[in-house]
């Protein structure tokens, strides 16, 4: 009786068996293509700078001077030197007048706003410790912008990094090569902090490695002048037409002394603003700079899953 129902049972189940098999099959099939197609590509990165501290605008800081008066024996009767003789009494009036006392402190109050607008108090507004603006600017383009990935890959590989100088042409020639292509532009977003210089280094490296662990690799990188990678690959394209519902996604991550603060980017127009912004620092107010795109390779592109899936912060322009 029992070997009946068991034959039964298999009779049963026989056909079922093969259905469930496809199916099975076409689900893993599924879902390995989305692993891979959510996979990180690889990304290029260049970019460099120092969180010392330094004094803003190109200026030399000094502290302040100190005037020491003469020996004592030279003002009898006065506690105030300033380096050169000041005649009391005034006017006849006694030495320790209120009159004479007036004057005294007038003629202070004037030589003091005398020094400050000559410069030598200059030192007196340095800090060691100046606000700093660390700022992310990122674009989404459509896949036909390649130019920007045969761009990038040119500068990570030709660009002096180690200097102030360097690092803003590296900058400017970034924006500039989005900007000469707005036809491009799909996505973008800005992040804003300001901080004090001790605090900024925490700050731009939480942004950098937040954007670099969206890579597989960094295929080409010029960091402070260590060039790694430098084999800038160009993928081949079969009929001639990049698809344009892929993206190449491109990072900007700046610091900079004093305030800078990137508009909310909800349109070309913000966006043409914040990209003119960041190419206009100054070189010698830039603290570091790190510039990123992915795919590194020419011609590669990101789905529209994966720019969803890893760059949920970016805003249709």
């Amino acid at each position: 009786m029992s070997r009946f129902k068991l034959t039964r049972f298999t009779s049963w189940l026989r056909p079922l068996l093969k259905p469930f098999l496809v199916c099975f099959l076409a689900l893993v099939l599924v879902f390995s293509q989305a692993d891979s197609a959510l996979a990180a590509r690889a990304g290029g990165r260049i970019g460099g700078g120092s969180f010392r501290a330094r004094p803003s605008s190109g200026r030399t800081y000094s502290s302040p001077r100190s005037y020491q008066g003469p020996s004592r024996g030279y003002y009898p009767g006065g506690g105030f030197g300033f380096g050169f003789p000041l005649v009391m009494p005034l006017f006849g009036f006694g030495g320790g007048g209120l009159f004479s006392l007036l004057i005294f402190f007038a003629i202070s109050s004037f030589l003091v706003r005398s020094f400050r607008s000559t410069g030598f108090g200059e030192g007196e507004t340095y800090t060691p410790n100046p606000t700093v603006s660390v700022a992310r600017l990122q674009v989404g383009l459509l896949a036909k912008a390649r130019h920007l990935q045969d761009d990038l890959n040119r500068l990570a590989t030709s660009s002096d990094t180690s200097s102030s100088a360097g690092l803003s042409k590296v900058l400017q020639e970034s924006t500039l090569s989005l900007l000469r292509h707005p036809e491009y532009w799909a996505y973008a977003d800005t992040e804003n902090v300001q901080t004090k210089l001790t605090s900024a280094e925490v700050e731009f490296n939480r942004l950098a490695l937040m954007e670099r662990s969206k890579f597989s690799h960094e295929a080409v990188s010029n960091v402070n002048n260590q060039i790694s990678g430098g084999n800038s690959a160009t993928l081949p394209d079969a009929d001639g037409n990049l698809q344009s519902g892929e993206y190449i996604i491109a990072t900007m991550i700046v610091a900079a002394q004093g305030k800078l603060t990137l508009p909310n980017v909800n349109s070309e127009q913000d966006l043409h603003k914040a990209l003119n912004q960041v190419g206009a620092i100054p070189s010698d107010e830039l603290v570091a700079v790190e510039v990123m795109w992915t795919p590194q390779a020419s011609g590669e592109t990101l789905t529209n899953d994966e720019v969803i899936a890893q760059y949920p912060n970016l805003k249709l322009v």
